[in-house]
């Protein structure tokens, strides 16, 4: 399906956030592993978490999906897979769900879409035969097998600087291995926020663990049980970003509900990225007020953001002077390159924009026109896009635009309440 985006002078109303999707996928994982039921309230319902219902579904998890909450009924032992899990084009499915499925009795095959070859997992897999998982590659790279019967534990070492969700991962499972589970971590951990989030939600579910002040070691004692717990999901950072970023573009005043600035989402960055470049927010008990003015370039280290830069690339279009994101390597390995991704569809728009080794240059105010957009099957992409589409003159065509279905299925409605000229939904 396709989107027109028209020119759009003015924004204006409150729009509530979606749910975090980062945080539906821990809820729902620690759930499954709980022993019991336990409730979680505003869930992201998208084809990424779909992915995870249906993968602990796999290994033993009743669910109940009701209008507002669903009811995991959990297991303390999994079952053997009947079939090959599906993850889609979820990373966070596949990273998280393989350490887990090593403590089912049998193996589990995982299959996994078509940008499995841009998504890093082999540090997971040899992470995990330290601490005694079999696994391997299968199928042309399209699909991984994991030999179950426990984790031993012990001691392994993984990179920090590929992808957050390999800790995030053994975390979930070490606490049941045979032997307590020490983590070191060998690069400097990039996306911090996603680690202190699995914590978090560790924690509630009644696990124990421990982490230095680097997040460059971790222990986790053995054999432990979750405890079922009710979660209520906060809203998305993430993708409320781009809202946030539509009122900046189009000197409008945007206000999203549903944001709690009090919590591990690294992505509440977004507030203090837009305030640097000159606009005016307001953060509240739970919203966040946005009112655009004249930007200005600014520098921005996306080591722990990495999921905004398509966005923060689109605001340094509209802003005075160079912006530098840098520190964005990871984002080659992403649901497409999102540095020549991005970098791509803003020039058909003017942009000025350099892709540099770990991240992009970008000479802002050059004026942006209308254009056709490949999203290149990712919903950050075509969701950046749209709000560049906001502030080019003419009318911009954005291709594909289901991808969004992955994170923000409403991010073209929620668009269209707030003003915005779009067509085709």
């Amino acid at each position: 399906m396709d989107v027109t985006v028209e020119n759009t002078d003015h924004l204006d109303g409150v729009v509530s956030a979606p749910p975090s999707k980062a945080y539906t996928h821990r809820m729902l994982i620690a759930a499954s592993l709980s022993n019991g039921a336990s409730k979680i309230f505003n869930p992201l319902i998208s084809d990424d978490t779909q992915a995870t219902l249906e993968a602990v579904k796999s290994l033993g998890a009743e669910t109940e999906l009701h209008e507002n909450y669903w009811t995991i009924h959990g297991q303390e032992t999994l079952k053997t897979p009947d079939h090959p899990i599906d993850c889609r084009e979820s990373g966070s499915t596949l990273r998280f769900m393989i350490p887990v499925a090593a403590l089912a009795p049998g193996h589990s095959t995982f299959l996994f879409g078509a940008s499995f070859e841009r998504r890093p997992v082999a540090p997971l897999l040899e992470s995990l035969k330290e601490l005694g998982v079999e696994s391997t590659i299968q199928r042309n790279n399209s699909s991984v097998m994991v030999r179950g019967g426990g984790i031993r534990g012990g001691k392994t070492s993984i990179r920090g600087d590929i992808s957050s969700q390999f800790i995030s991962g053994l975390l979930f499972a070490c606490p049941k291995a045979n032997e307590d589970t020490e983590i070191a971590v060998t690069t400097k951990l990039e996306s911090k926020g996603y680690v202190e989030m699995t914590f978090e939600v560790l924690v509630e579910h009644g696990l124990e663990g421990a982490v230095n002040p680097e997040l460059s070691c971790l222990w986790i004692p053995s054999n432990q049980s979750y405890r079922p717990c009710d979660h209520t999901v906060p809203g998305d950072f993430s993708s409320a970003a781009f809202l946030l970023a539509a009122a900046a573009v189009t000197s409008s005043r945007v206000t999203v509900k549903n944001l709690e600035y009090q919590t591990a989402q690294g992505d509440r960055a977004i507030v203090s990225i837009l305030e640097e470049m000159g606009a005016a927010v307001k953060i509240r008990d739970n919203s966040v007020d946005v009112e655009g003015g004249q930007l200005v370039g600014v520098d921005i280290d996306a080591k722990d953001i990495p999921d905004l830069v398509p966005v923060c690339a689109v605001l340094a279009c509209y802003a005075e002077g160079r912006s530098e994101i840098y520190n964005a390597k990871r984002l080659r390995y992403k649901e497409s390159d999102r540095l020549d991704s991005i970098s791509t569809e803003l020039k058909k728009m003017g942009a000025d924009i350099v892709v540099n080794e770990d991240g992009l240059t970008i000479n802002g105010s050059s004026g942006l026109h209308g254009a056709t957009i490949d999203p290149h099957n990712d919903h950050r992409i075509a969701m950046a896009c749209a709000v560049a589409a906001l502030g080019a003159v003419g009318e911009t065509k954005i291709q594909n635009v289901e991808c969004i279905n992955k994170s923000y299925p409403q991010f073209f409605s929620d668009l269209r309440v707030l003003g915005a000229n779009v067509v085709g939904i």
